[in-house]
């Protein structure tokens, strides 16, 4: 029986989808594999919360923690995509996926073994969660990867509207791995204990992971060894990558990660009035499930609409809507805002990540993605502490401006890529 890999590709029969042409190009197996293989990752930092303090009880040390597997993973994300562009990603996955089960362990292991709290047993517990975080291995920007090499198998006029339905595609299992995640979270450690999260999320990495690191399509994925040659034998294209352009997604995947976490907190500030903070994830989840619903629809959207105009017209309808938060005086108020909030999210993030691949050299791709993937960790992180602490001074209403803020670098930096672009 052949690989989806090794059997050549022909254009699919016109009666074909575009998200089943998916598993026709990459196997059946491979994207429920994908869908599950980063859950781990999106029951980490929750995870992380939830147990140390519960253990500690401390809500301070509990989201120290958390911010350390969430610095971790900012820091520890571009050097393991790095790595998968110069040695493959088979052995980056396998190996990352050993080393954060037994950093994941670790978490638990001292958290318990920690006692009184005090500062040297602190330090400890917030190093091997950032341990955690750096060696999470990093399943949505590699599958991300492995669809624009599967692509360059298809005919040239193909490849664009493939791209466009697999980052779609992945847009949406990132949405839906963040909302299952902390919700199995919090259903595990209520109703059994604290510790089970993690060490599921450790034997799912083990498994998943590993099973991602080795299917079929991984050998789609030029590993450049060595400078100048691909799998350490046949020479590579002379390809140069600029940075700042580059740079450009990057910053902008950091101001969708403020966008993220300044809302969250500030909506957490906000049923602190008008409801019971608990509730935050409910309605804040809200906003998920339109993202995911409009990042599928992207893939029908017309090509003639380039992605720099996709960019710049639907972060426009986000700084609106943000805006529009500020309107709101009630619960169910808020959650119809949340509603119309999500609708150009995941359009928006869908299109940062891809120009983030037109922009990037193939020999690059790994490094690209996930260092987008980790601006948004670090973007998370940073708009969390300056809305909680707006929230804290000066209210709820104030906090909302925080991610309106956000939303307008997003349209400027869709403006800039557009002037880019248009002289490249």
């Amino acid at each position: 029986m052949t690989s989806p890999i090794s059997t050549p590709i022909h254009a699919p029969a016109k009666s074909t989808g575009r998200y089943a042409k998916l598993p026709q190009l990459a196997g059946r197996s491979y994207i429920p594999l994908g869908l599950f293989a980063r859950l781990p990752l999106a029951m980490m930092i929750v995870g992380t919360l939830t147990l140390v303090t519960a253990v500690s009880s401390s809500y301070a040390i509990g989201g120290f923690a958390a911010g350390a597997v969430g610095v971790g993973s900012a820091i520890g994300a571009p050097t393991l995509g790095f790595l998968a562009d110069k040695l493959g990603q088979r052995r980056v996955l396998l190996a990352s996926a050993v080393l954060n089960a037994l950093a994941v362990a670790a978490v638990v292991l001292l958290t318990y073994l920690a006692g009184t709290f005090d500062t040297g047993h602190t330090i400890v517990v917030l190093a091997s969660a950032l341990l955690a975080g750096a060696t999470s291995p990093q399943v949505g920007p590699m599958s991300r990867v492995r669809w624009m090499a599967l692509s360059k198998r298809l005919p040239a006029a193909e490849r664009a509207p493939l791209v466009d339905t697999a980052l779609s595609l992945e847009g949406t299992a990132d949405e839906i791995t963040f909302v299952l995640g902390p919700a199995l979270v919090g259903v595990l450690a209520s109703l059994v204990a604290p510790w089970l999260p993690l060490a599921l999320a450790a034997v799912m990495t083990v498994v998943l992971v590993s099973l991602f690191a080795v299917h079929p399509t991984e050998k789609a994925v030029l590993a450049h060894r060595a400078p100048g040659s691909v799998n350490g034998d046949t020479p590579a294209p002379s390809e140069t990558i600029s940075w700042l352009r580059v740079s450009i997604p990057v910053a902008a995947m950091l101001c969708m990660g403020m966008f993220f976490g300044a809302s969250q907190t500030a909506i957490s500030a906000f049923m602190g009035v008008f409801a019971s903070v608990d509730q935050t994830g409910l309605i804040y989840a809200v906003m998920g499930f339109s993202s995911a619903f409009t990042a599928l629809s992207v893939a029908y959207w017309p090509s003639s609409i380039s992605h720099p105009v996709r960019w710049v017209a639907m972060s426009a309808l986000m700084v609106l809507g943000t805006a529009g938060l500020l309107l709101a005086g009630s619960v169910p108020m808020m959650v119809g805002m949340l509603l119309l909030l999500g609708l150009p999210v995941g359009p928006t993030m869908v299109t940062i990540f891809s120009i983030g691949g037109i922009v990037a050299p193939a020999r690059w791709m790994g490094t690209v993605m996930t260092a987008l993937a980790s601006g948004i960790v670090a973007g998370t992180a940073i708009g969390s502490a300056i809305a909680g602490s707006v929230a804290q001074t000066s209210g709820y209403h104030d906090a909302l401006l925080v991610p309106v803020v956000a939303a307008g670098l997003l349209f400027v930096l869709g403006s800039v890529t557009a002037l880019v672009l248009r002289k490249r």
